[in-house]
């Protein structure tokens, strides 16, 4: 059997791993500022549109979690 020799390198588990989330972030914040800003432009009622959907996503989530606070105190 081969005895092996540690290589020049000497990383700990941790410092690999604060690496790898390190660049992991990095991925994420390169492309987030690559898509900052939209590619296409939106006619005003496109924009009404999408505030109403969000507005309704808002109140659905409001609404259940409404249903789910009453389900729990009965």
């Amino acid at each position: 059997m081969e005895k092996l020799e540690p290589t020049g390198k000497s990383e700990t588990c941790e410092g690999s791993s604060d690496n790898f989330l390190a660049k992991q972030f990095s991925k994420f914040t390169e492309i987030n500022k690559k898509y900052a800003k939209p590619q296409i432009k939106m006619t005003p009622m496109v924009r009404i549109a999408l505030l109403g959907l969000r507005i309704y996503l808002i109140v659905l989530v409001l609404v259940l979690v409404y249903k789910f606070f009453t389900l729990i105190r009965v």
